[in-house]
């Protein structure tokens, strides 16, 4: 299953010609089908051929028109201004799109990777179809990490491919400001938007971009479908790598840039995503010998989110766990692993100060079971606290959520 192309694949759902889905083009644009039904209505930017008690089906030329409308609103212009300029610019042929499904020529610098609250108040999103999140490394990774433990997620591992195997999907091309789009109405929009409302969020799926409006105009239906949409269509590991956590880091860092603004955002963002995550996670495995992982945060620290999307890909894949939460005390967390006896145990440090290696190290070396068949748990050092002087010689330590759920596999499958 491939992230959808934007306006460079093939426009046919179902039957052969017959269009696409009012849905199914929401998501190539990384928006709520509410936002692409309020653009027909109170724009006009419907697909040519709608039928009056028919579904709407949208041509290629209809989806050229939608991403060219997502690109204007997201250097600053109004909707209403964004759609007549559209409108303006639509080929002399009748709404058909180029080969390359786009409208104009190159990319307005600087207009693809920033998010503005502003841009589209239904919940329009720049770009011409999703984008491909590159893998980075655990250092890159730690170098975003919030020094005060606020809000990140465990850092995306090397997974170049979604799932099956697919490849990553094309970077896709933003049209051009062209026809009737004067350069300066750009210029001040774009001026508008680095005014300081912005989102930056840099080289990512088109579907993040989506999910940051929404949670930037406090949206919650909207944050709910798209969440939703990004873990049907890419599985959770993926969706997390590449969509949620970029966004939650996005949002994480315009925290701490803008005095401790946006604080509403990231605590609204970040308890959609936790929702999202308990809608998608199947109901508990049942308890298995040698299958069990407990999951805790280290006394301190009380950011769960990146241990309930690595519990919720356990579950997916039929694991049992046992989640504890934020900040369990030492003598709860030993009480925890002798009751139930896990293969696995992991453990989240935000951040340095909350990292502990003497308790890590006892972890570790507990033990239980009848005297010649003595077993010991597996434990991982997760989250950036365990970086640098905090690792811990001889634990593993997964920098990614597919490699922390590949750790606890192949404990399990031992």
């Amino acid at each position: 299953m491939g992230g959808a192309g934007g306006g460079g694949g093939a426009v046919g759902g179902g039957a052969a010609g017959a269009g696409l889905t009012t849905g199914e083009v929401a998501r190539r644009l990384g928006v709520a089908p509410t936002t692409v039904r309020t653009w027909d209505r109170r724009y006009g930017l419907g697909p040519d051929a709608h039928t009056g008690g028919r579904h709407r089906r949208w041509t290629a030329g209809d989806l050229a028109r939608l991403e060219r409308m997502c690109a204007l609103t997201a250097t600053g212009i109004p909707p209403a201004e964004a759609a007549r300029m559209v409108r303006e610019e639509a080929p002399p042929d009748g709404g058909s799109a180029p080969a390359g499904g786009r409208v104009g020529g190159s990319s307005p610098a600087g207009s693809s990777d920033r998010v503005s609250p502003e841009a589209d108040e239904s919940g329009g999103s720049a770009g011409a179809g999703p984008e491909a999140y590159p893998a980075r490394d655990a250092a890159e990774a730690e170098s975003e990490a919030d020094p005060a433990g606020r809000l990140t997620g465990i850092a995306p591992g090397p997974e170049p491919a979604g799932p099956g195997g697919d490849a990553a999907p094309r970077r896709s091309t933003v049209a051009s400001t062209s026809g009737s789009g004067s350069p300066s109405a750009v210029t001040r929009a774009r001026a508008r938007s680095r005014a300081g409302s912005g989102l930056r969020l840099g080289d990512v799926r088109q579907e993040c971009k989506g999910i940051a409006r929404a949670a930037l105009r406090l949206d919650a239906a909207a944050l709910d479908e798209l969440l939703q949409s990004a873990i049907d269509e890419h599985g959770l590991v993926t969706a997390w790598t590449e969509v949620i956590m970029p966004t939650l880091q996005a949002v994480g860092r315009k925290w701490e840039s803008s005095g401790e603004k946006y604080v509403e955002v990231e605590h609204f963002l970040s308890w959609h995503v936790s929702g999202a995550l308990r809608r998608s996670t199947p109901v508990s495995a049942a308890d298995r010998p040698g299958a069990l992982t407990v999951l805790a945060c280290v006394p301190g620290e009380n950011h769960t989110l990146p241990l309930e999307v690595l519990a919720a890909a356990l579950a997916e894949r039929g694991l049992p766990v046992r989640m504890f939460g934020g900040a369990l005390p030492v003598e709860s967390l030993v009480t925890a692993v002798r009751r139930t006896g896990p293969v696995a145990v992991a453990l989240w440090a935000q951040s340095r100060g909350t990292a502990s290696r003497p308790l890590a190290q006892h972890v570790a070396a507990m033990e239980w079971g009848v005297r010649g068949a003595r077993r010991k748990p597996v434990v991982l050092t997760i989250g950036p606290g365990w970086a640098g002087g905090r690792a811990v010689p001889g634990l593993p330590r997964p920098t990614g959520l597919a490699e922390a759920v590949a750790v606890v596999e192949s404990v399990v499958s031992r």
